[in-house]
Protein backbone atom coordinates (compact mmCIF):
# COMPACT_ATOMS: atom_id res chain seq x y z
CA UNK A 1 0.00 0.00 0.00
CA UNK A 2 3.04 2.88 0.66
CA UNK A 3 4.13 2.29 -2.95
CA UNK A 4 0.16 3.48 -3.74
CA UNK A 5 0.41 6.26 -1.31
CA UNK A 6 4.16 7.06 -2.73
CA UNK A 7 2.95 7.38 -6.24
CA UNK A 8 -0.16 9.02 -5.81
CA UNK A 9 1.70 11.50 -3.40
CA UNK A 10 3.35 11.96 -6.68
CA UNK A 11 1.10 12.26 -9.27
CA UNK A 12 -2.03 13.24 -7.93
CA UNK A 13 -1.40 17.14 -9.13
CA UNK A 14 -0.36 16.43 -12.48
CA UNK A 15 -3.53 13.73 -12.64
CA UNK A 16 -5.60 16.51 -11.40
CA UNK A 17 -4.48 18.96 -13.94
CA UNK A 18 -4.40 16.86 -16.98
CA UNK A 19 -8.13 15.98 -16.15
CA UNK A 20 -9.08 19.55 -15.71
CA UNK A 21 -8.05 19.82 -19.28
CA UNK A 22 -9.59 17.12 -20.72
CA UNK A 23 -12.87 17.52 -19.01
CA UNK A 24 -13.00 21.33 -18.77
CA UNK A 25 -14.66 21.12 -15.58
CA UNK A 26 -13.29 20.56 -12.17
CA UNK A 27 -15.75 19.14 -10.32
CA UNK A 28 -15.81 16.42 -13.35
CA UNK A 29 -12.03 16.15 -12.86
CA UNK A 30 -11.99 15.44 -9.05
CA UNK A 31 -14.74 12.92 -9.43
CA UNK A 32 -12.90 10.82 -12.28
CA UNK A 33 -9.33 11.48 -9.73
CA UNK A 34 -10.95 9.99 -7.01
CA UNK A 35 -12.55 7.28 -9.27
CA UNK A 36 -9.01 6.79 -10.09
CA UNK A 37 -8.14 6.49 -6.99
CA UNK A 38 -9.96 3.89 -5.93
CA UNK A 39 -9.64 1.91 -9.28
CA UNK A 40 -5.93 2.12 -8.16
CA UNK A 41 -6.52 0.79 -3.92
CA UNK A 42 -8.36 -2.12 -5.99
CA UNK A 43 -4.85 -3.40 -7.43
CA UNK A 44 -4.09 -3.62 -3.68
CA UNK A 45 -0.86 -5.45 -3.66
CA UNK A 46 -0.51 -5.54 -7.00
CA UNK A 47 -0.30 -1.51 -7.86
CA UNK A 48 3.22 -2.45 -6.17
CA UNK A 49 4.00 -4.49 -9.00
CA UNK A 50 3.53 -2.03 -11.81
CA UNK A 51 6.91 -1.38 -13.38
CA UNK A 52 5.66 2.51 -14.27
CA UNK A 53 2.97 3.43 -11.70
CA UNK A 54 2.39 6.97 -13.15
CA UNK A 55 2.15 5.29 -16.52
CA UNK A 56 -0.33 3.01 -15.31
CA UNK A 57 -2.41 5.76 -13.57
CA UNK A 58 -2.24 7.98 -16.75
CA UNK A 59 -3.35 4.92 -18.74
CA UNK A 60 -6.66 4.35 -16.79
CA UNK A 61 -7.46 8.15 -16.64
CA UNK A 62 -7.68 8.57 -20.58
CA UNK A 63 -9.52 5.43 -20.65
CA UNK A 64 -11.97 6.89 -18.02
CA UNK A 65 -11.54 9.96 -19.89
CA UNK A 66 -12.68 7.80 -23.18
CA UNK A 67 -15.56 6.28 -21.88
CA UNK A 68 -16.88 9.56 -20.11
CA UNK A 69 -16.85 11.15 -23.59
CA UNK A 70 -18.50 8.42 -25.57
CA UNK A 71 -21.23 8.14 -23.29
CA UNK A 72 -21.89 11.72 -23.30
CA UNK A 73 -21.81 11.83 -27.40
CA UNK A 74 -24.67 9.21 -27.15
CA UNK A 75 -26.86 10.79 -25.06
CA UNK A 76 -28.73 14.03 -26.14
CA UNK A 77 -30.27 16.15 -23.42
CA UNK A 78 -34.27 16.51 -23.93
CA UNK A 79 -36.09 20.06 -22.85
CA UNK A 80 -38.17 19.22 -19.57
CA UNK A 81 -41.24 19.76 -21.68
CA UNK A 82 -40.93 17.63 -24.14
CA UNK A 83 -44.05 15.25 -24.86
CA UNK A 84 -43.71 11.90 -26.28
CA UNK A 85 -45.47 10.81 -28.95
CA UNK A 86 -46.87 7.56 -29.29
CA UNK A 87 -48.63 5.85 -32.60
CA UNK A 88 -51.97 4.59 -32.03
CA UNK A 89 -51.60 0.92 -33.24
CA UNK A 90 -54.68 1.06 -35.12
CA UNK A 91 -53.33 3.62 -37.25
CA UNK A 92 -50.12 1.16 -38.26
CA UNK A 93 -52.35 -1.70 -38.45
CA UNK A 94 -54.77 0.02 -40.95
CA UNK A 95 -51.41 1.65 -42.75
CA UNK A 96 -50.19 -2.22 -42.78
CA UNK A 97 -53.68 -2.96 -44.50
CA UNK A 98 -53.13 -0.44 -47.05
CA UNK A 99 -50.30 -1.81 -48.26
CA UNK A 100 -50.41 -5.62 -49.86
CA UNK A 101 -53.16 -3.22 -51.87
CA UNK A 102 -50.69 -0.50 -52.94
CA UNK A 103 -48.15 -3.26 -53.81
CA UNK A 104 -49.94 -5.29 -55.71
CA UNK A 105 -50.46 -2.66 -57.87
CA UNK A 106 -47.15 -2.07 -58.52
CA UNK A 107 -45.86 -3.66 -61.61
CA UNK A 108 -44.42 -6.97 -61.36
CA UNK A 109 -40.79 -6.81 -61.09
CA UNK A 110 -41.19 -3.52 -58.19
CA UNK A 111 -43.09 -6.16 -56.36
CA UNK A 112 -40.66 -9.12 -56.50
CA UNK A 113 -37.91 -6.97 -55.17
CA UNK A 114 -39.88 -5.39 -52.58
CA UNK A 115 -41.34 -8.67 -51.36
CA UNK A 116 -38.14 -10.71 -51.92
CA UNK A 117 -35.83 -8.10 -50.27
CA UNK A 118 -38.49 -5.91 -47.92
CA UNK A 119 -40.59 -8.55 -46.79
CA UNK A 120 -39.36 -11.73 -46.90
CA UNK A 121 -35.79 -10.69 -45.90
CA UNK A 122 -33.57 -11.74 -49.17
CA UNK A 123 -30.50 -10.39 -49.14
CA UNK A 124 -29.37 -8.05 -52.02
CA UNK A 125 -26.83 -10.16 -53.41
CA UNK A 126 -29.19 -12.99 -53.36
CA UNK A 127 -31.44 -10.95 -55.22
CA UNK A 128 -28.69 -10.31 -57.62
CA UNK A 129 -28.00 -13.69 -57.85
CA UNK A 130 -31.74 -14.59 -58.61
CA UNK A 131 -32.21 -12.35 -61.02
CA UNK A 132 -29.10 -12.57 -62.98
CA UNK A 133 -27.84 -8.97 -62.13
CA UNK A 134 -24.88 -7.61 -60.63
CA UNK A 135 -25.18 -6.57 -57.24
CA UNK A 136 -25.09 -2.59 -58.06
CA UNK A 137 -28.26 -3.30 -60.65
CA UNK A 138 -29.93 -5.30 -57.88
CA UNK A 139 -29.84 -2.46 -55.16
CA UNK A 140 -30.67 0.06 -57.95
CA UNK A 141 -33.51 -2.01 -59.01
CA UNK A 142 -34.57 -2.63 -55.02
CA UNK A 143 -34.14 1.34 -54.42
CA UNK A 144 -36.36 2.20 -57.60
CA UNK A 145 -39.45 0.07 -56.26
CA UNK A 146 -39.45 0.95 -53.16
CA UNK A 147 -39.23 5.07 -54.34
CA UNK A 148 -42.57 3.78 -56.71
CA UNK A 149 -44.01 2.21 -53.56
CA UNK A 150 -43.46 5.46 -51.80
CA UNK A 151 -45.00 7.30 -54.24
CA UNK A 152 -47.97 5.01 -54.61
CA UNK A 153 -48.75 4.81 -50.79
CA UNK A 154 -48.22 8.99 -51.19
CA UNK A 155 -50.97 8.94 -53.98
CA UNK A 156 -53.37 6.38 -53.29
CA UNK A 157 -53.41 6.50 -49.53
CA UNK A 158 -52.34 9.61 -48.82
CA UNK A 159 -49.44 8.80 -47.40
CA UNK A 160 -47.77 12.35 -45.54
CA UNK A 161 -44.33 11.47 -44.40
CA UNK A 162 -42.35 13.83 -41.58
CA UNK A 163 -39.27 15.51 -41.60
CA UNK A 164 -37.08 12.24 -40.96
CA UNK A 165 -38.97 10.15 -43.52
CA UNK A 166 -41.39 8.43 -41.25
CA UNK A 167 -45.19 7.78 -42.11
CA UNK A 168 -47.07 10.13 -40.20
CA UNK A 169 -50.25 10.32 -41.31
CA UNK A 170 -52.65 8.69 -43.98
CA UNK A 171 -56.52 8.15 -45.36
CA UNK A 172 -57.09 4.61 -45.41
CA UNK A 173 -58.43 2.81 -48.65
CA UNK A 174 -61.43 0.72 -49.03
Amino acid sequence: MNCLMRAWDRHEAELRGWLRGRLGNAHDAEDMLQDLFLKALRQDRKFCEIANGRAWLFEVARNAVADRMRLKKEQVELPDDLVAEHEEPAAVESLAACLPRALSELPEEDREAITRCDLEGMTQEDYARLKGLTLPGAKSRVQRARKRLREHLTEACQVKFDAAGKACCFVPRG
